[in-house]
């Protein structure tokens, strides 16, 4: 009877042993694949811009490091207020806190028409590859040039996803095809703060901008005011093989005597990119009336396209995949 109580003593420090062998080995697998992870995490837009070029997957790269174990054990200890045990639930668990005050809730970010700044802003991104172009065939520019795409895994790397990053990749990708093309670098916010205009003078500050352009370049084929529009990521987002991509419309004003011809760019352009990819095509609409600007600097190039591409709720990987389809229909467009 001793023999065998031993023998199961010894069977039960054996699977103890085994078990914090396995427990060891998961938490150092654990710590230097977050080291690694951290060491190809980029802490700043251009770099993040420049590794997504390289790869396209490397957004992945976050999503792994906050899952990591190492990872989320960090952000329990640093999130944590001794003071406040609910930040426990709030932080790692998505408890809801009240935080309404004397009853009423408090007003969430949103965003909002043309005319008025949305609450969520984002950063100005400097070119990270600046190159001359001398004679560009193409003028990239974003009128609202902080218009934010989803920034879920990048909140702590002063990473932020917006229109203008979209534009820095689509002139990569268009460059790379041959395609001569520039973006536009300049800070629409310090000119608007410079000049004392508020927001809704977005499209009187691009103005300067499109006519100094087009005053250096004689030759260019298409210009694109690059946005993203605030519906939801139902109604911006499209699935095809496996894969998610952001989806286009084509916005042209109609308060202008030539409008025309911006709708039959936009058309065009609409009708190439449904031809090959219908579940990304939004179609073309036009605006007029109040609320809106009905014009989007049309008037100063038949050659002049505003296209919405995605939403808020996109992820930035989204939008590269978009930047690729569009990349070829703007180059099947100029015939190259």
């Amino acid at each position: 009877m001793q023999k065998r109580f031993k023998a199961k003593k010894r069977h039960k420090h054996r699977l103890i042993k085994i078990l914090t062998i396995l427990l060891v080995g998961f938490i150092f697998f654990e710590i230097i694949s977050n080291l690694i992870l951290k060491m190809n995490i980029a802490t700043n837009n251009e770099e993040f811009i420049r590794k997504m070029l390289d790869d396209s997957n490397h957004h992945m790269v976050y999503e792994k490091y906050n899952h990591n174990l190492v990872q989320k054990a960090l952000k329990l200890l640093s999130n944590i207020d001794i003071k406040k045990p609910t930040t426990i639930l709030s932080k790692q668990f998505g408890y809801t806190i009240d935080t309404s005050v004397d009853g009423k809730d408090i007003a969430v970010a949103s965003d909002t028409n043309e005319e008025e700044e949305p609450d969520v802003v984002t950063n100005y991104i400097a070119d990270p590859n600046p190159t001359e172009v001398k004679e560009p065939r193409v003028y990239i520019y974003n009128t609202h040039q902080l218009e934010n795409y989803n920034a879920t895994n990048f909140e702590d790397y002063n990473i932020t996803p917006n229109v203008l990053m979209a534009s820095y990749m689509l002139k990569e990708k268009l460059n790379k095809a041959s395609i001569p093309t520039i973006v536009e670098t300049s800070s629409i916010s310090d000119f608007l703060n410079l000049n004392g205009w508020n927001y809704a003078s977005s499209y009187k500050a691009s103005r300067f901008y499109i006519l100094d352009v087009l005053n250096r370049y004689k030759n260019l084929d298409l210009l694109i005011d690059l946005h993203r529009d605030a519906i939801t990521k139902e109604q911006s987002t499209a699935e095809i093989n496996g894969k998610k991509y952001a989806k286009i419309l084509f916005v042209v004003g109609l308060e202008h005597k030539n409008y025309q011809v911006n709708l039959e760019l936009a058309n065009r352009l609409n009708s190439l990119l449904k031809e090959k990819y219908p579940e990304i095509a939004r179609g073309v609409i036009t605006k007029e009336g109040a609320g809106v600007n009905g014009v989007y600097n049309q008037d100063l190039s038949p050659n002049s396209v505003l296209i919405e591409c995605g939403g808020k709720e996109n992820s930035i990987d989204e939008v590269m995949n978009t930047v690729d389809i569009l990349t070829g229909i703007i180059k099947e467009y100029l015939g190259d």
